[in-house]
């Protein structure tokens, strides 16, 4: 070999590491919860915090916003008041958003300080609790229910629309300042004998009490897979776990931490003049305790969004951006003249120096054009808001068919108890 080419090889052999560590480095400090799920906990603060100006070592409490569960069973109830304590502090990406045109993200920072906390105490029923956390995800959130369907003609002429209504109590409206949402995941409690689902009741459906899962059964999930009508293409896949255990005749028929799957089934991204993007989605199947997997039919119900959100669920179950508001509108507005101000001075100041007779009254009058043409492409070009649903969003499906509880668990490996139906 010569030793031009043992050079080259060692410097190769050098940098593939580096690289692959390089890579390592950039990936989000976030746990795989679609891989080794644990408890989700929704805490809601006492308080109106700046995340930013936490401490190591400061206090943040709060109390449960729901019932925390493994499998079939309740490990707290919603309302215990949970304690934690800040134990450094880290640098994150933002989580995209569709709030503003892209004119005000261009100055918005990349990267915000999250507090990392590594252990949440939880006090209930006069015991405490220490798990292991991460925090998922800090923002004040609101419902989000698909609107009723439009009435048949020679009924009402209105149309019912979905009452949105914050997690902390009250209507989402510009006056209600709720205090935020903190969502966690705890990867133990107590030495994980509460999270691998030891003692208390038993994971196995009684299927001679069960029947059928009606249409319209609501279930909670969470979605552990971020989706957008920007950057996803109809049949990706989507996953998702159940928050809640799903009850028939007062009985475990799904346990909470089933997974769940869909795919987005059409998209439209945003598109220029202002047109807002739409995204549907579709549940298909589900993977039972003991890993067998059951078709369903399911369309989306409802989602738990950042307050800030613009999206809306209409009366198919499809996300659909809404129309720019005054804001939206205002900013737009103010870089459009801010553009065509800038193309009438740049216009005057190139010609007259190519034309040295030109004069300032004889440039106006196509500056005036070419700054109006400028302006309008710019408006025209504007996209409208995405459709952007992050990952660890609460989300409510409803089948559109039955689900026979039955063969769900006799496919999932249970045995029929004799005298069942």
């Amino acid at each position: 070999m010569k030793k031009n080419e043992l050079w080259i090889c060692l410097l190769v052999a050098a940098l593939v590491p580096a690289c692959a560590l390089c890579r390592a480095e950039d990936k989000p400090a976030l746990p795989e919860t679609s891989k080794t799920p644990g408890l989700y906990m929704k805490v809601q603060l006492e308080k109106p915090l700046k995340f930013s100006k936490l401490k190591p070592g400061d206090l943040v409490e709060g109390s449960l916003a729901r019932d925390v569960y493994s499998s079939d069973r309740e490990l707290f109830s919603a309302g215990s008041h949970v304690r934690l304590a800040v134990d450094h502090m880290e640098k994150r990406r933002r989580i995209a958003n569709d709030h503003w045109p892209w004119v005000i993200k261009a100055f918005t920072p990349r990267h915000q300080l999250y507090p990392v906390f590594k252990a949440a105490t939880v006090s209930s029923a006069g015991t405490e609790s220490t798990l292991q956390v991460s925090v998922l995800s800090i923002s004040r959130m609101r419902d989000v229910h698909a609107q009723a369907k439009k009435k048949k003609p020679g009924q009402a002429d209105n149309e019912t629309t979905p009452v949105e209504v914050s997690k902390t109590g009250g209507l989402y409206g510009p006056t209600t300042m709720a205090t935020p949402i903190m969502v966690l995941e705890a990867s133990s409690v107590n030495g994980e004998k509460a999270i691998s689902g030891g003692g208390g009741s038993s994971s196995t459906p009684d299927l001679s009490v069960l029947q059928d899962l009606p249409a319209g059964t609501k279930c909670k999930i969470l979605l552990t897979s971020d989706v957008s009508a920007s950057k996803s293409n109809p049949g990706d896949v989507i996953q998702a776990r159940l928050l809640e255990p799903v009850l028939l005749n007062s009985r475990v028929a799904l346990p909470a931490g089933t997974l769940i799957e869909g795919s987005v089934v059409k998209r439209t991204p945003p598109r220029w003049g202002s047109r807002a993007g739409s995204l549907a989605l579709t549940f298909s199947g589900l993977t039972l305790p003991h890993g067998n997997q059951v078709p369903i039919s399911a369309s989306l119900a409802g989602a738990e969004l950042d307050r800030r959100s613009h999206t809306r669920i209409d009366s198919e179950g499809q996300l659909r951006g809404e129309h720019p508001g005054k804001a939206w509108m205002a900013i737009n507005l103010g870089v459009t003249a801010g553009v065509a101000k800038e193309a009438d001075d740049t216009f005057q100041l190139i010609f007259e120096a190519i034309v040295s007779s030109a004069t300032d009254a004889s440039t106006a009058g196509t500056a005036r054009i070419i700054s109006s043409c400028a302006s309008g492409i710019y408006m025209v070009t504007r996209h409208g808001r995405d459709v952007v649903i992050p990952r660890f969003t609460e989300m409510d499906i409803s089948l559109d068919r039955p689900l026979s509880v039955k063969e769900a668990a006799k496919s999932d490996g249970y045995a029929v108890i004799p005298g069942g139906n």
